[in-house]
């Protein structure tokens, strides 16, 4: 596919695209994804037909090749190629991965009218794979990593492939708990807002008609975390979702519901607890007491990770670094303090 004009610099490589490629779609509208290869690798890019020649520097030249090798492999799946698509193929190849970039933005975990969740990023899917092979899999990141989303795909597709028989989906009603009182209704309608965003996500992944017949049937059980207790859940997939508001007795609590022919996910996010002050976070302590638990592990997801709007990874990292700071401020200020008093001492 490529052949070497030359190896001085500035290098000058030249990329012939097989005839089965849609240029348009490899190059984007507009040439959008010629311009993001341009402007992320500090090549000069010249096409005609379906040969594209680089130059540049030529560690970058070679990056922008392999950009292009990706890009033509995904689309040779049948999927398109959006400029996320050259985003995230552009941060796999700087951060040199194993997985190549191909590969994990073509592995189809649900398709459904027209449309299919894959992961997005390497550390997602690290997490798919792990899910697959783990009985209880933990997924801990901030706000927009995919964490629930693909945790729910994943049940979804294990429900239409008959490895369990039904999908339990739940949450710690931390926050509805505190306002039940003060909203109108039943406890179910009380609750019901609060477990709204699981509703949302099945309907992504189900036809719409099917879903309530499902949760009449029991097949898909949508609950607040307080309800498993003294349950033994079998043939299921179980997802907990915002498990940093567990208390650890309610960690292990959930986690003891675990029968035979199941599958658990536990998801949360350890600096967004919304637990009254002072009370510990099951998910918080939890690693350290399971870590070497054969058939058990633990995904960390980060920014970097982040599937929203693009401006949403870039908050949660400032977000890190400002508490990387502010931590590092008081370990400093313990410290004088400590010397202070070892001096007055």
């Amino acid at each position: 596919m490529t052949d070497t004009s030359t190896s001085s610099t500035p290098s000058r490589h030249a990329v012939v695209i097989p005839n089965s490629i849609d240029m348009v779609s490899l190059l984007g509208p507009g040439d959008e994804h010629l311009g993001l290869l341009e402007g992320r690798f500090g090549v000069d890019v010249h096409v005609r037909g379906n040969r594209i020649t680089l130059e540049g520097d030529p560690g970058e030249v070679a990056l922008a090749e392999r950009l292009l090798d990706e890009l033509v492999a995904i689309l040779r799946t049948g999927q398109g190629v959006t400029a996320e698509t050259v985003e995230r193929v552009v941060t796999m190849l700087r951060a040199e991965t194993e997985e190549r970039p191909a590969d994990v933005l073509s592995l189809n975990i649900l398709s459904n009218r027209g449309r299919s969740i894959r992961p997005k990023s390497v550390n997602q899917k690290r997490y798919v794979d792990a899910i697959d092979h783990h009985t209880i899999t933990f997924g801990i990141g901030p706000a927009g990593t995919g964490k629930t989303y693909l945790a729910m795909a994943k049940a979804v597709q294990a429900l239409q492939e008959k490895q369990v028989n039904r999908i339990i989906l739940s949450r710690p009603a931390v926050e509805a708990g505190e306002r039940l009182g003060y909203l109108p209704g039943t406890l179910s309608e009380k609750i019901d807002p609060y477990l709204r965003p699981l509703y949302d996500a099945l309907h992504d992944m189900l036809d719409p008609e099917t879903i309530p017949k499902l949760l009449a049937a029991g097949t898909i059980e949508v609950a607040p975390l307080a309800y498993l207790r003294g349950r033994s859940l079998n043939d299921s997939f179980i997802v907990l979702d915002e498990a940093q508001n567990t208390t650890p007795e309610q960690m292990k609590m959930f986690l003891t519901r675990l029968g035979f022919g199941s599958k658990i996910v536990v998801t949360g996010d350890v600096t967004q607890v919304d637990l009254p002050s002072g009370t510990r976070s099951g998910l918080r302590i939890v690693e350290g007491i399971l870590s070497d638990v054969e058939d058990l592990t633990f995904i960390r997801l980060s920014a970097g990770d982040v599937v929203r709007h693009k401006l949403v990874g870039r908050i949660v990292a400032a977000y890190d670094e400002h508490d990387a700071e502010t931590e590092a401020g008081q370990l400093r200020s313990r410290g004088r303090r400590e010397g202070t008093r070892h001096r007055d001492d």
